[in-house]
């Protein structure tokens, strides 16, 4: 069986992945742009889009390494879009058009039941309306020996953490304040979890940390 992970999750110097006011202009709220900023000049992420150059180096090798043995993603419904409460309809297929970078079925956490949604790459987008634990044992029957990533956003994160769920996070820890919005380790004791940080690499862009979760 493969590991449950976090993979290149970015977040501020202050804990925050994204800020206030998210919405479909501000896709990580506002004044939080520069957190994910690492990422966006890789020529990893420059090849997904299918745009010319991009940086090289320790970046790029975390960036794509976290796309690496995949089997399975958790995400909330955040990250799948800016939409809150009931579906309206359902025309809002996530951020990505029609063939998303995920390739592996997505299981999506929300309130409110939708169909599954095919796309182009073999992405299926499935909404899990029955929590946390029934998304993991959905992804775990589909991964197989491979990874499952929780994808995000925070909120997913310290839940997945708080119930001891997952074995190993890399975080992207950007050197920028963001002083509001949605931090990663609210509420959270990360030690007393049993969660160590055993890495930590800097690269040009971003300072990469791995966390390990002990065994007991």
């Amino acid at each position: 069986m493969g590991k449950v992970r976090v993979s290149a999750f970015s977040v501020s110097l202050d804990g925050f992945a994204a800020g206030p006011g998210q919405d479909l202009q501000h896709p990580f709220g506002v004044g939080a742009d520069a957190v994910p900023a690492w990422l966006r000049q890789t020529k990893m992420f420059h090849d997904m889009i299918g745009q010319p150059g991009g940086t090289t180096g320790i970046d790029d090798d975390v960036a794509r390494s976290s796309m690496e043995n995949i089997g399975a993603w958790i995400m909330g419904r955040n990250m799948f879009g800016p939409i809150r409460g009931p579906w309206p309809d359902e025309s809002w297929k996530g951020w990505w058009g029609p063939n998303p970078p995920y390739h592996v079925p997505v299981f999506v956490l929300t309130h409110h039941a939708r169909p599954p949604i095919e796309m182009e790459g073999g992405t299926v987008f499935h909404f899990v309306t029955d929590g946390i634990e029934s998304a993991l044992a959905r992804a775990k029957q589909v991964a197989g020996a491979r990874d499952i990533r929780i994808g995000g956003g925070a909120s997913v994160i310290r839940q997945y953490l708080q119930a001891r769920l997952i074995d190993e996070v890399r975080l992207a820890v950007a050197p920028v304040f963001v002083g509001a919005g949605e931090n990663l380790f609210s509420g959270l004791n990360l030690p007393d979890l049993g969660y160590a940080c055993v890495e930590s690499t800097a690269g040009a862009n971003a300072t990469h940390v791995r966390a390990v979760r002990q065994s007991s």
